[in-house]
């Protein structure tokens, strides 16, 4: 491992096996930019792992770029370009825009999320991916363990990734117990890293009668966590936290039910493939249950039973004895809750 200096960020050069045949030749290097460092249990993190898990299976070299913030990575990407990435996956929705320009400006191929509609074949590809799957089940889940048959929900934004996820927790805790009250808040418009905009609105959200929290935030949900760690139910009894993409059983004080965690590492192995065949930019990528790209973390705050029940459910989904349709828009997130805090 070498280091690899980035203005403004940090990053590392991942070394990878070099595969000897040609055609893995034109694909040398990949990078990843995240918002902020990989450590967070969570969406930055799980990229990073899942890139290096990648390239190390494709003998490719992995440039991570992290800690860039929220702003134009532009200067960033280019350099990246430079140095010789062979794709660039800009980790945030924020890149959106900036990344396809400078794929168009240099022909350099890079992967962004939220945006299908950006497709271009060898040039721009999408990874939307989803886990409402995953979060019905979490849903269905808190629903069984809910002691004041309120749950929240808590979102450090409003992109496509957490409203579907919203969206299946809503359906799945509906679906369980149609009497339920379910709280949505939304921490600010791009609060992803704002733990104390996390803290503050999810104890909001528990004073209004949750006694289980979904959070979906980046850095914000360690302001969830700590907040669901010092505060008491209604009953004075125990706040119980789910969580998602990552694990954060390292450092769960006893408040961590579960976590709908996300493997990535399938999708940019993919994304490899696809530009040593010519059909990148041609598809989109997905996730799910049958494959473990999407699972429910499975802790000590679960009841057996409780665990089993959801395990069928799982396989039901699978089996599509149970369907689960995604949903991507605010305003149709906004409408299945009973609450709406902001």
């Amino acid at each position: 491992m070498k280091n690899f200096i980035l203005k403004g960020a940090s990053a590392l050069i991942i070394s990878g096996l070099m595969l000897g045949s040609a055609t893995a030749a034109d694909v040398n290097t990949i990078a990843i930019l995240t918002p902020e460092e990989g450590t967070d249990y969570g969406w930055n993190q799980q990229g990073v792992d899942a890139a290096k898990a990648a390239g190390e299976a494709a003998g490719v070299e992995v440039i991570v770029a992290q800690g860039l913030g929220y702003g134009d990575v532009r200067p960033t990407l280019r350099e990246l370009a430079e140095d010789g990435a062979n794709l660039m996956i800009a980790h945030a929705s924020g890149y959106n825009t900036a990344a396809p320009e400078i794929a168009k400006e240099l022909n350099v191929p890079v992967a962004i999320v939220d945006t299908p509609s950006a497709l271009t074949p060898g040039l721009i590809a999408d990874y939307t991916l989803s886990g409402h799957a995953g979060a019905y089940l979490a849903g269905r889940m808190a629903a069984k363990m809910s002691r004041s048959n309120t749950l929240g929900i808590v979102v450090s934004g409003e992109p496509p990734s957490w409203n579907s996820q919203s969206a299946g927790f809503a359906q799945g805790v509906k679906a369980e117990n149609p009497d339920a009250k379910v709280i949505y808040a939304v921490i600010g418009p791009a609060a992803y890293s704002d733990a104390a905009g996390g803290k503050r609105v999810t104890e909001s959200v528990i004073a209004a009668g949750a006694d289980i929290i979904f959070g979906q935030g980046n850095g914000s949900s360690f302001g969830m966590l700590q907040a669901v760690e010092t505060s008491k139910a209604g009953d004075g009894g125990k706040v119980l936290f789910i969580d998602v993409i990552g694990d954060k059983t390292a450092i769960d004080k006893g408040n961590l039910l579960s976590s709908v965690v996300w493997n990535i590492e399938p999708v940019y192995s993919a994304m490899i493939a696809d530009l040593k065949s010519d059909t990148f930019g041609t598809k989109s990528y997905a996730i799910g249950l049958a494959d473990d790209s999407v699972k429910l973390l499975k802790t000590p705050q679960i009841p057996d039973d409780v665990w089993t029940d959801v395990m069928a459910m799982r396989d039901d989904i699978i089996s599509g004895k149970i369907t689960v349709e995604p949903v991507f828009e605010a305003t149709a997130v906004r409408a299945m809750m009973s609450d709406v805090q902001e």
